[in-house]
């Protein structure tokens, strides 16, 4: 009896085992052996390469450098490219905005990332995902910066670096808010962008403004605030200009914008409170200042402390 219940227990192991080696791993055993990564996408679900090299990511290079990635090639409208990461991308070969097919294929990618469906001008999602993988954000996630920069470091598989960076961030943040409470107190402040003849006004959930108001805790004046929806990132004119009540203005223009000459020669814009003040404040390199990235908002907070508090 001993002998039989000995055998029939060694067939019960030897099944057991059989049993377990015929079990095909899980798509996440699968994941983490090659280091392959599936992720849910706008556009379906892709297969992220373990260590791409040359990544496609056409006006998402602030989140790529900011997490220590040089883009294979990087966006360009013509002549026009990102002047702001120029010192980190001067060596990077530009390619279209829309990616076309063929400047697309000769770069070679092993990753390209859209920062929404809509982006996708030039052919279609599967004309692209024939040439590499092919991530494509949603739109709501690639407008919000904060979200943008967290969902590249899912994608790259850097969500540590970052939370990192983030991070940093944030304590850039109280560092600008300590100085500037400390050199103006709530004095208010607002940023005008010029471009050719024409003015516009960064309400406080524009661009760099956003952080400047609403993390930085800048005053903001009533003229902004009271700013009617359709004044609202639209063209102001000269005459509305003049009702700026702001203590401080940055002016941002690239040099000899024609604006900066009709400031100076407006007998309207010279009255308001900041110019009389001479608390107006020239920024010549508008690239930061009209997008959204960590990397250029780290940029706006250098240039805003230093004009406020020196």
């Amino acid at each position: 009896m001993k002998k039989i219940i000995f055998f029939i227990s060694i067939l019960l192991i030897l099944s057991l085992i059989a049993c377990s080696n015929d079990e095909e791993p899980s798509s996440d055993q699968n994941d983490n052996e090659s280091g392959e990564r599936a992720l849910e996408h706008a556009s379906g679900e892709v297969t992220i390469p373990e260590d791409p090299q040359n990544i496609l990511a056409p006006y998402l290079e602030d989140s790529l450098l900011a997490l220590g990635e040089k883009p294979a090639a990087q966006w360009s409208i013509g002549e026009s490219v990102l002047d702001y990461l120029q010192p980190q991308l001067e060596d990077v070969p530009t390619i279209e905005w829309d990616l076309p097919l063929e400047e697309t294929l000769n770069q070679d990618p092993d990753l390209i990332i859209f920062s929404s469906p809509s982006s996708i001008q030039n052919g279609s999602y599967e004309d692209y995902e024939s040439i590499a993988p092919t991530y494509v954000y949603e739109e709501e996630v690639s407008m919000d910066w904060r979200e943008q920069l967290t969902q590249m470091g899912e994608i790259l598989n850097k969500q540590e670096e970052a939370e990192t960076v983030l991070s940093d961030f944030d304590d850039k943040v109280e560092e600008t808010q300590t100085a500037v409470e400390e050199s103006i107190g709530d004095e208010s402040v607002a940023f005008l962008w010029t471009m050719g003849e024409e003015f516009y006004i960064f309400e406080s959930t524009r661009y760099g403004a956003e952080v400047l108001y609403n993390e930085v805790g800048l005053t903001q004046p009533e003229f902004v605030e009271n700013l009617e929806q359709e004044e609202q990132w639209n063209p102001i004119s000269m005459e509305k200009l003049g009702e700026m009540d702001a203590d401080h203005v940055f002016v941002i223009a690239e040099e000899n914008e024609p604006g900066l000459e009709i400031l100076e020669e407006s007998s309207v814009w010279q009255s308001t409170p900041a110019a009389e003040k001479d608390q107006v404040y020239t920024m010549n390199d508008p690239s930061h200042w009209t997008i959204d990235g960590v990397l250029a908002h780290e940029m706006t907070l250098d240039a805003v402390q230093k004009a406020l508090t020196e």
